[in-house]
């Protein structure tokens, strides 16, 4: 009886410690994509005449990124990929927003690669939609490939044109992309490995969330870019 009684605390113990370790790597990802969202946001802004025009990020009122993480297990192919968002609020830039995004026609020059894909939410009315837990691109929200390069930013079609700008980067070459019929989710797996919890959406990206530490590669290299653009 007291074998049995034993062999049953091991059991629990091991269940515990696997529980807990696979809480641990589940975290990790979590944190390995916040990290490398500011990775891309500093390779892609680095290159000034190649990158996002100041004025257009200077304006935007969100950013979202979807890294490439083939390594870390973060598969941006097959038309889906998992990225983070944050937007401004009086306080600052936003804790980060966990979301999906999956379907639709993701342009000629992506094909069967992976990319970096930047979405840049320009106006209120496409921020109701990120706040939302569901949207699709082209259907609820307007969107349209975002101009490159500091030529592009004379051009002030984009003002006027579209809730959503869309960029991706592949094999170098970074372009705006079409996401015509793609929709955004709440990742809700990653919200509670991030958080400890469950969160919103909203919660998040109307500041009412404190940004928890690990966050903070990717809210300073915002803030950093989005204070350049704004010079």
């Amino acid at each position: 009886m007291k074998k049995c009684a034993g062999l049953s605390l091991i059991v629990v113990l091991l269940s515990s410690l696997f529980v807990f370790a696979d809480d641990q790597a589940k975290e990790s990802k979590a944190t390995d994509r916040v990290q490398a969202a500011a990775d891309v946001l500093n390779e892609i802004q680095a290159a000034p005449d190649k990158g996002i025009p100041q004025k257009i990020l200077g304006s935007s009122e969100c950013v979202a990124v979807v890294p490439s993480m083939l390594k870390g297990g973060f598969i941006f192919g097959a038309k889906y990929g998992r990225g983070i968002a944050s937007c401004r609020t009086p306080k600052g830039w936003s804790a980060p927003a966990f979301f999906t995004i999956e379907g639709g026609s993701f342009g000629l020059q992506i094909g069967g690669q992976a990319v970096d894909l930047v979405l840049l939410i320009m106006n209120k009315n496409g921020v109701q939609h990120l706040l939302s837990s569901q949207f699709s691109l082209g259907a609820d929200a307007s969107v349209a490939a975002g101009p490159v390069g500091r030529e592009a930013e004379g051009d002030t079609d984009w003002k006027m044109r579209s809730e959503v700008l869309t960029y991706s980067r592949a094999r170098g070459i970074f372009a705006g992309v079409t996401l015509n019929g793609a929709v955004v989710k709440q990742d809700k797996n990653s919200t509670r490995d991030f958080y400890g919890r469950m969160v919103t959406s909203k919660a998040s990206l109307i500041g009412e969330v404190d940004a928890p530490a690990a966050a903070s590669a990717f809210l300073t290299t915002l803030a950093k870019w989005a204070q350049e653009a704004a010079k």
